[in-house]
């Protein structure tokens, strides 16, 4: 366990397993919702699964993790059990610690992962994904709510998938997958005035003399101390969320196991806001952050 994640972890056991149901929930969706399952789709399933093992003595794994088990045993998930378990995940859900909004985000972001399981992303799948969407409105002006649909939209006008559309697809749904709750979310896409740009900047020109910086996830090769004082160190300023304050957030490489989400959090989610409001935010990847660093001979 990382240094910085120690203080907390204890706090967020339940959270944790609650979002994992969530995903689980998002994932089976996502590999079934184009009426068809295959190996690639299975083989998603059941690393999840390993992933997730260490739960399986506790409520509700255990009583979910056996019927899970029990119907990938044949490398063959049936109707009758995918309806199973879907009914068993969602009656062992709980917004104890998540509203309903962030849990079907979560379930958003897992079923994303889910489409993109097999490599292939079907004009099928986005139109269901497009009715998935349409029955949750509730997420709207959540990200990335609006950037999915925006892109179905623009991806399905002229009733096809081109190579470059796919590959665009591919990228940004890889962005949210549910197996590896360690990455950091980088080049997912945000709507801004109508216009979707990057998550991240893209060699970003950081200055540090009487600018605030905010850092969010984990890692390597800095703690959370080590960061704030090279920052303050050349001229900068660190602060612990994302404000008007703020001029950077920089993401760390190794992302956050106790995110609200697979691949970010609750700082990423407000830098956002802020941007869509105006303010003049900079989500940088760490290693931008270390590149600056290093140019300005620290």
């Amino acid at each position: 366990m990382h240094p910085d994640h120690r203080h907390y972890a204890k706090f967020t056991s339940k959270a944790r397993l609650e979002k994992s149901v969530n995903s689980l929930v998002g994932i089976i969706e996502g590999i079934s919702i184009d009426g068809r399952i295959n190996d690639l789709e299975i083989s998603y399933l059941n690393l999840w699964l390993a992933e997730h093992r260490q739960l399986q003595d506790l409520h509700p794994y255990n009583e979910l993790v056996p019927v899970l088990t029990a119907a990938l045993a044949d490398r063959i998930l049936t109707e009758d059990e995918r309806a199973d378990i879907m009914w068993l995940c969602k009656s062992l859900r709980s917004t104890q610690f998540f509203n309903e909004t962030t849990a079907d985000l979560q379930r958003l972001h897992a079923l994303l992962g889910g489409i993109v399981a097999d490599t292939q992303i079907s004009e099928a799948e986005l139109r269901a994904l497009s009715d998935w969407m349409e029955s949750h409105a509730h997420l709207k002006g959540r990200w990335p709510f609006d950037e999915v649909g925006s892109l179905i939209t623009h991806v399905l006008k002229d009733k096809r998938i081109d190579e470059k559309e796919h590959e665009m697809l591919h990228a940004f749904f890889g962005e949210f997958t549910a197996l590896l709750d360690d990455r950091a979310v980088t080049c997912a896409p945000v709507m801004e005035g109508g216009v979707i740009k990057g998550l991240c900047a893209v060699d970003p020109e950081i200055t540090f003399v009487e600018k605030g910086f905010c850092f969010t996830g984990t890692s390597s090769r800095l703690s959370r101390k080590e960061f704030e004082k090279i920052v303050v160190t050349l001229g900068g300023s660190a602060h612990a969320s994302p404000s008007k304050k703020v001029h950077y957030l920089v993401v760390g490489a190794d992302g956050n196991p106790y995110w609200a989400f697979a691949c970010y959090g609750r700082k990423v989610e407000k830098a956002i806001e802020l941007r869509k409001a105006g303010q003049e935010v900079v989500i940088v990847h760490e290693l931008d952050f270390h590149d600056a660093v290093a140019d300005h001979g620290h």
